[in-house]
């Protein structure tokens, strides 16, 4: 009768013994699933300078898209632009959303994009403005490439803005005439309007002046503002420019070993002082690439008014070289991915002597 009780208490016991174990065990799957979850890491963060060599460079363009909403559309024009990319190493991406989106989003997933890939991350610049041309489009990307086999002898950045399409696109033509670049498919021509109705004979107008390069077209802000066209354009050069850097009015020609393009620096609230801050960390990021804004031969501003504008070029003039200035756009646009920001500015920079 004993051993039977003793049976019976030793049974208990191991179950009792297992179930502890059993609960102990799942405790630690627990624990590791809960500390896997907590020790994600981040996407990486976009680099603040990135060099390449002027004679490989290209210039992409995703089309637009109106599927889903801002993160699928960020997807989908990623996906566009690597595929077009041919294995291509990105340097710079620019984003231009409309809506009401989280702009945030977009270098989030621009990160993720590139690290799934195991790609290098490049510069990234991100504004929002009023309005693209298709409805229900919420952003247009545009991309500079280095190749892996030189695509000219260097390219050409140029800079020109007017009241109305005809004269900019003329005025556009111009400068690139003279400065020996050929705008072809793998150019870019992005141009900003202050009114939708600008959109359409802005296309007609870059389609007439550069019949083989696709315009990236875009309105500026969402309320009407005086009439106006902004436009940038980047072409490959089939000759050298003389000397290495060729300045003209509106443009700047480059055939040199290396050039630096920065992301955008954001200036924070509405002060001289705040505006000289974001020229200070521009200036410390060329630094660190081996450059500085005396180099820089483009400078972008982007500001949220123009008011602000004219805070951004009063501060500039501490900053670049006056002899050499960098050509450059300065147009309002709808918002940054800061809500306290006033103003971005990008810059693409010369090495700096002996550098």
């Amino acid at each position: 009768m004993i051993s039977v009780f003793r049976a019976a208490a030793w049974a208990a016991a191991w179950l009792l013994v297992a179930e502890l174990a059993a609960e102990a065990s799942q405790r630690r799957k627990k624990q590791q699933e809960e500390e896997i979850t907590q020790t994600l890491e981040l996407p990486p963060e976009p680099p603040l300078a990135v060099a390449a060599e002027p004679a490989r460079l290209g210039f992409l363009h995703a089309p637009l898209s109106t599927r889903g909403l801002l993160s699928q559309q960020t997807r989908d024009a990623l996906r566009a632009l690597l595929q077009n990319a041919r294995g291509a190493r990105f340097v710079r991406i620019r984003a231009y959303v409309a809506g009401t989106g989280d702009l945030r989003r977009v270098q989030a997933i621009v990160s993720e994009t590139f690290a799934d890939r195991k790609m290098p991350l490049p510069v990234l610049t991100v504004v929002q403005v009023g309005g693209l041309p298709v409805e229900g489009a919420q952003i247009q990307m545009e991309a500079a490439v280095e190749q892996r086999k030189p695509s000219g002898a260097g390219v050409v950045f140029a800079s020109v803005s007017s009241q109305t399409p005809e004269d900019t696109f003329a005025r556009l033509a111009k400068t690139i005439e003279e400065s020996g670049a050929q705008m072809d498919a793998a150019a870019s021509l992005v141009c900003g309007v202050t009114s939708p109705d600008l959109l359409e004979p802005a296309r007609r107008a870059a389609l007439e002046a550069f019949p083989r390069t696709i315009p990236v077209l875009f309105q500026l802000q969402r309320l009407p503002a005086e009439p106006a066209v902004a436009c940038q354009a980047s072409a490959m050069l089939p000759e050298p420019a003389p000397g290495g850097v060729r300045r003209l009015p509106a443009a700047v020609a480059l055939s040199v070993p290396k050039v630096i393009f920065t992301g955008a620096q954001l200036a924070f609230r509405y002060e001289e002082s705040d505006a000289r801050l974001a020229f200070q960390r521009l200036e410390r990021t060329l630094q660190q690439a081996g450059s500085s804004l005396k180099s820089a031969v483009v400078l972008n501003v982007y500001p949220l008014s123009r008011q602000l504008a004219d805070l951004a070029a009063r501060v500039r003039a501490e900053f670049v070289d006056p002899l050499h200035p960098p050509v450059g756009l300065v147009a309002p646009y709808e918002g940054l991915p800061s809500m306290d920001g006033a103003f971005a500015l990008e810059a693409v920079a010369l090495p700096a002597a002996g550098k």
